[in-house]
């Protein structure tokens, strides 16, 4: 029999509020946007205090920042990968990177993510230290994964010897931002394709 007197789970409770907290931020980012969304929008809406946020975050970027990390580590789960799985590696370096891209690209057309990507993005444009970490915690560990793909393209003779693959990654992963970011053109599949395509055009062996 359960015992009566056992004091509530604390760590649950607090689990189910950040959770409730991180839902609530992502709900009203897409909603309302990112200016207009506020601390204690965010408490309303989770069902919470607004000491509780001020506890654990120190402004609503930071709450924005730790959702959006969530939200990421669960797609990555949903796909049945870990945050740090490496892109295929089947020898054939430009099928692995247009499968790849094109996979970033549903990934910044889903409203889901879109939203919140936005706003981190504008808020790191304002705020260093936000920039910082989503540069640092998510986007760049993401990139060292195309580094990897490529140094090991390079090592099979695929690739220049005297190529930078980290800054040959940005060949087809900028403009694929800029485009998505700017939106001066519809993001798709072919956009992507075309651009390993030029890419590897200019670092291919001659």
């Amino acid at each position: 029999m359960a015992d009566k007197g056992r004091a509530p789970d604390a760590t649950r409770r607090s689990e189910r509020s950040r959770r409730a907290i991180y839902d609530a931020a992502l709900a009203l980012v897409a909603e309302i946007g990112y200016p207009k969304t506020t601390i204690e929008g965010i408490a309303a809406r989770a069902g919470v205090g607004k000491q509780t946020i001020y506890r654990w975050w120190p402004s609503k970027a930071d709450v924005l920042l730790e959702a959006f990390m969530d939200l990421a580590r669960q797609a990555n789960e949903a796909m049945g990968a870990e945050a740090d799985s490496e892109i295929p590696d089947t020898g054939d370096l430009e099928a692995d990177l247009k499968l790849v891209l094109r996979a970033t690209v549903d990934e910044l057309n889903d409203p889901v993510f879109e939203a919140p990507y936005r706003a981190l993005t504008a808020e790191g444009m304002v705020n260093p230290e936000i920039a910082a970490r989503f540069v640092g915690q998510l986007l760049e560990p993401q990139l060292q994964l195309y580094v990897r793909r490529l140094d090991a393209a390079r090592a099979a003779g695929q690739v220049r010897p005297e190529v930078d693959p980290r800054i040959a990654l940005e060949l087809f992963t900028a403009p694929l931002t800029v485009r998505w970011l700017l939106r001066t053109q519809p993001l798709g599949h072919d956009y992507a394709d075309r651009l390993v395509e030029y890419a590897l055009g200019g670092i291919a062996p001659r």
